[in-house]
């Protein structure tokens, strides 16, 4: 019997299979990005429901709703690992309530705006689609609100272009300059935003969150509602887009922001913060201190949730997003 050859074999099959698991596991027909290529391009007349939209030098996939209503502008960022699904309720009702409403795919989720270098996912680069979707659209100032990575590009936008906001809402993630030393400085968010260090490594992230038919990511996504989970799974399917979407972590540089102190900066505008008391991504301790940088109107709701705050307690999150509009 020829060791050699079985040992080879062997080896061949170790590589071979999850390789096989692994490309079998994507879309490449890409159907997200057709049913995209589908929806109209943004133009004044447009109203309500899915559209594309052309800002930045890239192509937004959005929902928007009562673009014709007279009411003040609202803008929502999702989170990771979702999309402006995740907005759904919201925008119905903050457009039923008078108000004009878009939420979009943000940089890495949308099928045309994909850079290829991972420097093209800093938070600067994100927080300036946020204000050219606004120019494209004609909102001149706008509440807005984020979620998870969502309120970390907020956050952001928040500081650079404050003029703009007429009110802001965080759900979820609070004030980045307390967010990132507590990833470095907390015992308690140092461990729970351990997996960032797995996400910023190269090509294994993707490979074990997306082979075995995106077992990795259908773990992460278990407890959403199943339209959600379906169009999460549709666009991470397709080649590139995870790895787009991991550009995100890859591109932060957690030590450096705390050095040079980049996001300890005063909020100005008047602030609602809901977070989750169960929430097992961030700890209370580091939430306790962000009210130091926050020097306009401040509120804040704690809520017996965990992390996906507007899945998990819809009529209340919501409710309380459009009494701080009113406000």
């Amino acid at each position: 019997m020829n060791w050699k050859k079985l040992l080879l074999g062997g080896l061949l099959l170790i590589i071979l299979v999850p390789t096989l698991l692994y490309v079998g596991s994507l879309d490449w027909a890409k159907k997200h990005s057709a049913e995209v290529a589908k929806s109209p391009l943004f133009s004044k007349d447009f109203d309500t429901g899915k559209c594309r939209i052309k800002a930045n030098g890239l192509e937004f996939f959005a929902r928007v709703a009562g673009m014709k209503n007279t009411g003040k502008n609202v803008i929502l960022l999702h989170g990771f690992p979702e999309s402006s699904i995740e907005w759904e309720a919201l925008i119905k009702v903050a457009a039923d309530s008078g108000y004009r409403v878009l939420a979009f795919d943000q940089r890495g989720y949308s099928p045309n705006a994909r850079p290829s270098e991972v420097s093209d996912y800093q938070l600067n680069k994100l927080s300036e689609d946020v204000f050219a979707i606004a120019d494209a659209v004609g909102f001149d100032t706008f509440h807005l609100v984020g979620h998870d990575w969502g309120a970390g590009i907020g956050w952001k936008a928040v500081m650079d272009k404050p003029e703009r906001i007429i009110t802001w809402t965080a759900l979820s993630v609070p004030h980045l300059g307390v967010f990132f030393d507590g990833v470095l400085n907390d015992t308690i968010q140092a461990k729970r935003s351990g997996y960032f260090k797995f996400f910023q490594k190269k090509y294994l992230p993707e490979f074990l969150l997306t082979f075995a038919g995106q077992r990795g990511i259908k773990k992460l996504i278990n407890n959403l509602p199943e339209n959600q989970k379906t169009e999460y799974l549709s666009i991470m399917a397709e080649p590139y887009a995870l790895t787009a979407e991991l550009n995100w972590y890859r591109a932060m540089d957690v030590e450096g922001f705390v050095k040079k102190k980049v996001f300890e900066k005063d909020i100005t505008r008047p602030t609602l913060f809901i977070w989750g008391k169960k929430d097992l991504v961030i700890s209370e301790t580091v939430i306790k201190q962000q009210a130091k940088f926050i020097k306009g109107k401040y509120k804040e709701i704690p809520l017996d949730a965990g992390h996906n705050l507007i899945q998990e307690k819809e009529k209340i999150v919501i409710g309380a997003i459009l009494e701080h509009f009113k406000e």
